[in-house]
């Protein structure tokens, strides 16, 4: 099975799976903001914060301030340049968080960034979509032997791969995280059948989803069917501006989602077979052989004068009925009884 720790919270196919809200970008750069994201979040049950972590200089050229994304009119300059954090800021917020019992990650963009983080000494890092075949990236993150979660959206297999070879290499724990990078992600471009696909490629990655549709259903049809880690963008209110409030979740779905995924967790797998849980009902549910009319000693047993009827218990059962038929009455049996084994020749 696989699993890994971030921190002290235990991640992987035999753990309850692990909601990320992600701030990310939606304080617009305000750390006031950012922090009364992060409160409300774990105030809802948030265990893993997640932020992004902008350099700008050294994340994008300058060709970026021509780059406008579909779900905003700004270019991807001019938004990650408003809503970058300074180190002592970013500081500020992950020290915050880990006093509130909390865990504080976030998705370097840059290399400037991930030496930040690792000068943070976060517990784990998390790589974007965008940076999922950036190897050399990957390799550089890997480097630092933290444990390291990629959403794969906009990639295949075979572009997924070179990344998962330079993390085994550096013997690195890792996670794959389906998504699309639509925003927000209509249900019928979420493809949940991805995440089978990537643990049959990749059988000793953790598997989850990174969600961008606009409520919890589709990540509580994940947890239905494997997911370990479910990522959500996420703010306190819905009214924010940003370009990510309108795929993000606000604490009372948060809080949906964490309970929701918990019960459904506890749902999945399992054998079809009775459970030792269900034997009172079984005891009352299940049927007997009964005499459906008086028999006579001598007399055959026939579909006429026997039956199955509530409850179950009794000497002959359903599994019994057609050996039963044309068996001879040994004993008087009075209707409305069950059938006794001293009652049949």
């Amino acid at each position: 099975m696989a699993e890994f720790r971030i921190a002290n919270r235990w991640i992987g196919d035999e753990h309850a799976p692990v909601v990320i809200a992600e701030i990310g970008i939606n304080h617009e750069g305000s750390l006031e903001t950012a922090l009364a994201m992060a409160d409300a979040a774990i105030n809802a049950g948030a265990e893993i914060i997640k932020h992004q972590t902008h350099i700008i200089d050294d994340e994008m050229s300058n060709e970026a301030k021509l780059v406008i994304p579909g779900h905003t009119t700004d270019s991807i300059y001019e938004i990650m340049d408003r809503c970058a954090l300074s180190e002592s800021d970013e500081k500020y917020l992950m020290d915050h968080v880990q006093q509130r019992g909390a865990i504080f990650i976030s998705t370097p963009f840059s290399r400037a960034a991930a030496d930040r983080l690792a000068k943070f000494d976060i517990p784990a890092f998390k790589i974007g979509s965008g940076e999922c075949n950036n190897y050399p990236l990957v390799k550089y993150i890997a480097r630092f032997g933290k444990p390291v979660i990629i959403s794969t959206g906009m990639n295949s297999i075979e572009s997924i791969r070179p990344s998962v070879e330079i993390l085994r290499k550096a013997n690195v724990p890792y996670a794959l995280l389906h998504c699309t990078n639509v925003y927000p992600t209509p249900p019928e471009l979420v493809r949940l059948g991805a995440m089978s696909r990537l643990k049959e490629a990749f059988p000793d990655a953790v598997v989850g989803l990174s969600d961008h549709t606009t409520s919890s259903y589709t990540c509580l049809g994940a947890t239905a069917l494997g997911a370990s880690i479910l990522e959500r963008h996420f703010t306190d209110r819905m009214d924010r501006p940003g370009p990510d409030i309108v795929c993000s979740m606000d604490p009372a779905a948060l809080s949906g989602l964490i309970d929701g995924s918990k019960t459904i967790f506890a749902a999945r797998g399992g054998e079809k077979e009775p459970v030792e849980a269900e034997a009172p009902t079984i005891a009352f549910a299940f049927a007997s052989i009964v005499a459906t009319e008086d028999i006579a000693p001598g007399q055959k047993l026939t579909e006429k004068n026997i039956w199955l009827k509530r409850p179950g218990g009794g000497d002959f059962s359903v599994m019994d009925y057609e050996t039963l038929l044309g068996k001879v009455a040994s004993n008087h049996i009075k209707r409305g009884f069950q059938l006794k084994k001293s009652d049949v020749n």
